[in-house]
């Protein structure tokens, strides 16, 4: 594909609806449609009052005091961010309340992730019941814990081997919901199994499955066979992650063969908000800051394997068709 500068591309996607081109009568400048729909983003309030923190958890426990979706707002859409998947925090628990308003304020523009546990020891409605529920009101994904990402629940490989999980997949097929995969590479080899016994339940992987550009041959190609499994799509983000720095090059090659192997019609951009340093870093901030528009960019500007409606497709339409267009 010919390299196009950003203005160059600007021009060329508004045609497609991505951004449109008109000129400041102070600048001459193409002002940002925000249409990208970011996939993923985590925000939370400082009304405890309105906004409980679940039992356990204190203010000392958040990441920075809040993270609104005013600011959300003010930082994504100078990138281009139109629409939202808000991700449900962990220390409001079940209490959807948060998100839920905010959906039903605008439901244009935001929909939600959220939390159904699978397995419990206390009582507890069904999960398959509770998502269906929680689908009403806009929340279209539950966030699953992979078994190296949460506390064991028994021992074995097979850690969604429960009746629970059996129910969530039903239901994910049933009603087009998706189950939303916090998970390593160790993780996949059960999620593949899942997906064989339920393959018309919709599945999202978060975060590239924790693959990076110095994984090894072997972990990637777990995470390609994946695509074999028609239903399961990918959230292709969270590049602020170990010391990168932007413009985030080095993942481009990663990038390009989980695009190759998922195609673009089955692979979602998400920012993973908020950056370092509001919430918690293991490596030192870089000179240029981690945001939205560099994230954004990595895609739409530096991804030069891709086309422009590849591009769009990645950046706007398959969380769109998924999360919005139902």
């Amino acid at each position: 594909m010919k390299d196009l500068n950003r203005r160059e591309w600007i021009i060329s996607a508004s045609a497609m609806g991505l951004f449109g081109a008109c000129n400041s009568p102070k600048e001459d400048k193409p002002l940002v449609e925000p249409t990208i729909v970011d996939a993923h983003v985590h925000v939370w309030s400082s009304d405890f009052r309105r906004y409980p923190l679940a039992p356990g958890f204190e203010p000392t426990d958040l990441w920075i005091p809040s993270y609104s979706v005013e600011r959300l707002i003010r930082e994504g859409k100078p990138a281009g961010i139109g629409k939202t998947n808000l991700i449900q925090m962990t220390w409001y628990g079940l209490d959807h309340s948060y998100i839920l308003d905010i959906i039903a304020k605008d439901p244009k523009h935001f929909v939600g992730t959220g939390i159904v546990p699978a397995v419990t020891d206390v009582s507890l409605p069904s999960p398959d019941k509770t998502m269906i529920a929680l689908s009403k009101k806009g929340i279209y994904a539950f966030r699953v814990r992979g078994g190296t990402t949460r506390p064991p629940l028994g021992g074995g490989p097979q850690w969604m081997d429960h009746p629970g999980f059996d129910m969530m997949f039903k239901a994910a097929a049933e009603h087009n919901l998706a189950l939303s995969f916090l998970m390593s590479i160790n993780d996949l080899p059960e999620l593949a199994r899942m997906c064989e016994h339920f393959p018309d339940s919709p599945v999202i992987i978060d975060h590239l499955a924790g693959t990076h550009e110095a994984s090894t041959e072997e972990e990637i190609q777990l995470l390609l066979k994946m695509a074999q499994h028609k239903k399961v799509m990918i959230k292709v983000g969270a590049f602020y992650g170990r010391g990168r720095t932007p413009p985030y090059l080095s993942l481009l090659p990663l990038i390009k063969r989980i695009v190759d192997a998922f195609g673009p019609e089955r692979c979602m951009w998400e920012s993973d908000a908020p950056f370092p340093p509001d919430r918690p870093s293991r490596h030192p901030l870089p000179e240029v800051p981690h945001g939205i528009e560099p994230a954004v960019a990595l895609i739409r500007d530096h991804a030069d394997f891709l086309s422009q409606s590849d591009k769009h497709q990645i950046l706007t339409k398959t969380a769109e068709d998924f999360f919005f267009n139902r």
